[in-house]
């Protein structure tokens, strides 16, 4: 398991990223429902229910962390092997943000931890899977932390504002 980290970025004094507990999940729950009921960034149904989704982001073989200030989490990601058997050595990743977080450096402080946690944990390289095209903030963060896109499924994610949106596939060697 890793250690907590803590980042010192934007305007955030002191962030840490630690494991994520069953006390968590109300936490996990606040910044995944407005998420998941935008539909614009991750493919849950829209009307997922609390339970499905929580079962979906702790689901087993996966690592769950927090990103908190103090005593409020602001983030979360999973951490889990892409593939199974020969696939096994390239980790994937999830990654969500409360709201009023955004643009502080959470995400960037998260996925900072993860490609140390994954490097640490033998993985050798981490890929995306399905990064939403329309999703311009989350392209460029995960371009400006070292990944690159290798693939472009178009018209793959049905946007509830944009329509039918590519989506892509980023990946890094660590």
């Amino acid at each position: 398991m890793a250690p907590s980290f803590n980042a010192h970025q934007n305007a955030r004094p002191m962030l840490t990223i630690r494991p994520a507990t069953p006390a968590d999940d109300d936490s996990l729950w606040q910044i995944m429902e407005p998420i998941i009921r935008a539909g614009e960034t991750y493919d849950f149904p829209r009307d997922t229910r609390r339970e499905a989704a929580l079962a979906a982001w702790l689901a087993p073989g996966f690592q769950c962390f927090v990103a908190e200030d103090g005593q409020r989490v602001l983030g979360t990601y999973v951490l889990h092997p892409n593939r199974q058997g020969g696939g096994s050595h390239v980790a994937n990743c999830g990654y969500m943000t409360a709201a009023d977080a955004t643009g502080q450096g959470v995400a960037r402080a998260m996925c900072a931890h993860s490609l140390d946690t994954a490097r640490a944990q033998g993985f050798r390289a981490m890929q995306f899977n399905f990064v939403i095209a329309s999703n311009h903030r989350a392209v460029k963060l995960w371009t400006g932390m070292g990944f690159e896109t290798v693939g472009r499924l178009p018209g793959a994610f049905l946007h509830p504002v944009h329509g039918y949106t590519d989506a892509l596939v980023m990946f890094q060697r660590l």
